[in-house]
Protein backbone atom coordinates (compact mmCIF):
# COMPACT_ATOMS: atom_id res chain seq x y z
CA UNK A 1 0.00 0.00 0.00
CA UNK A 2 1.30 3.20 -0.89
CA UNK A 3 2.39 5.54 1.69
CA UNK A 4 3.76 9.69 1.57
CA UNK A 5 7.12 10.13 2.62
CA UNK A 6 8.41 13.50 3.90
CA UNK A 7 11.85 14.80 3.14
CA UNK A 8 13.05 17.90 5.15
CA UNK A 9 16.31 19.77 5.44
CA UNK A 10 18.02 22.51 5.12
CA UNK A 11 19.14 24.38 1.76
CA UNK A 12 21.47 22.40 -0.92
CA UNK A 13 21.24 19.21 1.23
CA UNK A 14 20.14 17.03 -1.72
CA UNK A 15 16.79 16.64 -0.58
CA UNK A 16 15.21 16.84 -4.32
CA UNK A 17 17.82 15.11 -5.97
CA UNK A 18 17.19 11.80 -3.48
CA UNK A 19 13.15 12.69 -3.77
CA UNK A 20 13.24 12.22 -7.60
CA UNK A 21 15.30 9.07 -7.54
CA UNK A 22 12.99 7.30 -4.73
CA UNK A 23 10.09 8.20 -6.35
CA UNK A 24 12.17 6.90 -9.49
CA UNK A 25 12.53 3.17 -7.94
CA UNK A 26 9.12 3.22 -5.81
CA UNK A 27 6.82 4.26 -8.50
CA UNK A 28 6.04 7.40 -6.55
CA UNK A 29 5.20 10.99 -7.97
CA UNK A 30 7.87 13.51 -6.39
CA UNK A 31 6.59 16.80 -5.57
CA UNK A 32 8.93 19.53 -5.57
CA UNK A 33 7.46 22.23 -3.06
CA UNK A 34 10.71 23.90 -2.58
CA UNK A 35 10.57 24.71 -6.60
CA UNK A 36 6.77 26.04 -5.79
CA UNK A 37 8.20 28.50 -3.46
CA UNK A 38 10.90 29.40 -6.40
CA UNK A 39 8.28 29.68 -8.86
CA UNK A 40 6.76 32.33 -6.94
CA UNK A 41 9.71 33.94 -6.16
CA UNK A 42 11.01 33.70 -9.64
CA UNK A 43 7.66 35.44 -11.04
CA UNK A 44 7.62 37.87 -8.44
CA UNK A 45 11.23 38.73 -9.43
CA UNK A 46 9.82 39.50 -13.04
CA UNK A 47 6.91 41.10 -12.39
CA UNK A 48 8.03 44.18 -9.95
CA UNK A 49 5.95 42.43 -7.34
CA UNK A 50 7.73 43.33 -3.76
CA UNK A 51 8.48 40.18 -2.04
CA UNK A 52 8.06 41.76 1.06
CA UNK A 53 4.76 42.51 0.08
CA UNK A 54 2.85 39.67 1.45
CA UNK A 55 -0.73 40.68 0.39
CA UNK A 56 0.67 41.31 -3.20
CA UNK A 57 2.58 38.36 -3.81
CA UNK A 58 -0.49 36.43 -2.53
CA UNK A 59 -2.88 38.05 -5.34
CA UNK A 60 0.32 37.03 -7.20
CA UNK A 61 -0.38 33.62 -6.45
CA UNK A 62 -4.04 33.96 -7.29
CA UNK A 63 -3.33 34.64 -10.82
CA UNK A 64 -0.15 32.02 -11.12
CA UNK A 65 -0.28 28.42 -12.51
CA UNK A 66 2.68 25.87 -11.51
CA UNK A 67 2.81 22.63 -13.67
CA UNK A 68 4.95 20.04 -12.52
CA UNK A 69 5.78 17.31 -15.08
CA UNK A 70 6.76 13.44 -13.98
CA UNK A 71 9.76 13.83 -15.54
CA UNK A 72 11.12 16.81 -13.40
CA UNK A 73 10.19 19.44 -15.56
CA UNK A 74 8.46 22.63 -14.04
CA UNK A 75 6.44 25.20 -16.04
CA UNK A 76 5.21 28.52 -14.76
CA UNK A 77 1.95 30.00 -16.95
CA UNK A 78 2.77 27.72 -19.24
CA UNK A 79 6.64 28.37 -19.49
CA UNK A 80 9.28 25.97 -18.86
CA UNK A 81 11.49 27.00 -16.11
CA UNK A 82 13.28 23.93 -14.67
CA UNK A 83 16.92 25.55 -14.73
CA UNK A 84 15.87 29.46 -14.75
CA UNK A 85 14.72 28.93 -10.49
CA UNK A 86 17.70 26.72 -9.38
CA UNK A 87 20.37 30.03 -9.47
CA UNK A 88 21.41 31.29 -5.94
CA UNK A 89 19.80 34.58 -6.88
CA UNK A 90 16.16 33.05 -6.68
CA UNK A 91 17.08 30.82 -3.69
CA UNK A 92 17.57 33.57 -1.37
CA UNK A 93 14.51 35.08 -2.70
CA UNK A 94 12.29 31.95 -2.48
CA UNK A 95 13.77 32.29 1.23
CA UNK A 96 11.79 35.60 1.46
CA UNK A 97 8.38 35.04 0.01
CA UNK A 98 8.33 31.59 2.38
CA UNK A 99 8.42 33.45 5.22
CA UNK A 100 5.35 35.13 4.61
CA UNK A 101 2.47 32.95 6.70
CA UNK A 102 -0.37 33.66 3.74
CA UNK A 103 2.18 32.60 1.28
CA UNK A 104 2.64 29.73 2.66
CA UNK A 105 -1.32 28.81 3.72
CA UNK A 106 -2.07 29.07 0.06
CA UNK A 107 0.85 27.01 -1.00
CA UNK A 108 0.28 24.47 1.75
CA UNK A 109 -3.33 23.95 1.26
CA UNK A 110 -1.95 23.11 -2.82
CA UNK A 111 0.43 20.70 -1.52
CA UNK A 112 -1.98 18.28 1.07
CA UNK A 113 -4.52 18.32 -1.47
CA UNK A 114 -2.38 16.90 -3.88
CA UNK A 115 -1.45 14.04 -1.50
CA UNK A 116 -5.02 12.98 -0.54
CA UNK A 117 -4.12 10.17 -2.25
CA UNK A 118 -1.25 8.92 -1.11
CA UNK A 119 2.21 7.99 -2.90
CA UNK A 120 3.96 11.04 -2.74
CA UNK A 121 7.16 11.88 -1.86
CA UNK A 122 7.48 15.53 -0.39
CA UNK A 123 10.82 17.21 -0.06
CA UNK A 124 11.32 20.64 1.26
CA UNK A 125 11.71 22.34 5.22
CA UNK A 126 8.46 21.95 6.92
CA UNK A 127 7.07 19.24 5.66
CA UNK A 128 6.98 17.03 8.23
CA UNK A 129 5.63 19.66 10.64
CA UNK A 130 3.47 21.39 8.82
CA UNK A 131 2.77 20.10 5.40
CA UNK A 132 2.13 16.36 5.57
CA UNK A 133 2.35 15.62 9.70
CA UNK A 134 1.02 12.15 9.48
CA UNK A 135 3.12 11.11 6.88
CA UNK A 136 3.91 7.70 7.34
CA UNK A 137 7.68 8.11 6.87
CA UNK A 138 9.69 11.29 7.56
CA UNK A 139 13.56 11.73 7.48
CA UNK A 140 15.76 14.77 7.86
CA UNK A 141 18.65 14.88 5.83
CA UNK A 142 21.14 17.60 6.63
CA UNK A 143 24.78 17.85 6.00
CA UNK A 144 27.75 20.47 6.71
CA UNK A 145 27.56 23.94 5.11
CA UNK A 146 30.86 23.32 3.52
CA UNK A 147 29.20 19.32 1.85
CA UNK A 148 26.20 21.75 0.57
CA UNK A 149 28.04 24.04 -0.45
CA UNK A 150 30.59 22.00 -2.38
CA UNK A 151 27.57 20.07 -4.28
CA UNK A 152 25.77 23.59 -5.47
CA UNK A 153 29.07 24.56 -6.71
CA UNK A 154 29.76 21.67 -8.79
CA UNK A 155 25.70 21.62 -9.77
CA UNK A 156 26.30 25.08 -11.07
CA UNK A 157 29.34 24.53 -12.52
CA UNK A 158 27.49 21.80 -14.44
CA UNK A 159 24.66 24.23 -15.55
CA UNK A 160 27.29 26.38 -17.46
CA UNK A 161 26.62 29.18 -14.32
CA UNK A 162 29.08 30.90 -12.57
CA UNK A 163 30.02 29.84 -9.45
CA UNK A 164 32.04 31.02 -6.49
CA UNK A 165 32.49 28.19 -3.98
CA UNK A 166 33.16 30.88 -0.48
CA UNK A 167 30.30 32.81 -1.93
CA UNK A 168 27.74 29.81 -1.85
CA UNK A 169 28.82 29.03 1.88
CA UNK A 170 28.15 32.14 2.82
CA UNK A 171 24.74 31.95 1.64
CA UNK A 172 23.68 28.31 2.56
CA UNK A 173 24.51 29.87 5.85
CA UNK A 174 22.57 32.71 5.72
CA UNK A 175 20.14 31.09 4.30
CA UNK A 176 20.15 28.78 7.34
CA UNK A 177 19.81 31.27 9.72
CA UNK A 178 16.76 32.75 7.45
CA UNK A 179 15.00 29.16 7.87
CA UNK A 180 15.34 28.40 11.04
CA UNK A 181 14.50 31.70 12.77
CA UNK A 182 11.69 32.75 10.43
CA UNK A 183 8.27 33.58 12.23
CA UNK A 184 6.16 31.00 10.32
CA UNK A 185 6.64 27.04 9.76
CA UNK A 186 10.49 27.26 10.85
CA UNK A 187 13.08 24.76 9.09
CA UNK A 188 12.99 21.95 12.15
CA UNK A 189 13.19 18.61 12.69
CA UNK A 190 9.82 16.75 13.20
CA UNK A 191 9.83 14.88 16.74
CA UNK A 192 9.40 11.78 14.81
CA UNK A 193 11.69 11.66 11.84
CA UNK A 194 14.54 9.77 11.09
CA UNK A 195 17.82 12.11 11.14
CA UNK A 196 20.31 11.34 8.18
CA UNK A 197 23.62 12.99 7.95
CA UNK A 198 24.06 13.12 4.32
CA UNK A 199 27.86 15.31 4.49
CA UNK A 200 29.84 12.14 3.05
CA UNK A 201 27.44 9.72 1.80
CA UNK A 202 26.61 9.52 -1.84
CA UNK A 203 23.13 9.57 -3.54
CA UNK A 204 23.25 5.91 -3.77
CA UNK A 205 23.91 5.38 0.06
CA UNK A 206 20.85 7.94 0.92
CA UNK A 207 18.56 6.06 -1.47
CA UNK A 208 19.61 2.65 0.16
CA UNK A 209 19.11 3.82 3.79
CA UNK A 210 15.70 5.43 3.26
CA UNK A 211 14.45 2.65 1.40
CA UNK A 212 15.76 0.35 4.44
CA UNK A 213 13.24 2.44 6.22
CA UNK A 214 10.50 2.04 4.60
CA UNK A 215 7.25 0.51 6.90
CA UNK A 216 6.94 -2.81 5.91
Amino acid sequence: MAINIALDGPSAAGKSTIAKRLAKQLNYVHLDTGAMYRCVAYKALHTGVDLKDEAAVCKMIEETVIDMKSDGSIFLDGKAITNEIRTDEISMAASHVSAHKQVRALLVAQQQKIAENKGYIMDGRDIGTVVLPHAELKVFMTASAEARANRRHLENLSKGFESDLSQIIEEIRQRDWQDTHREHSPLKKAEDAVVLDTSDMSIDEVVKKIEELLPL
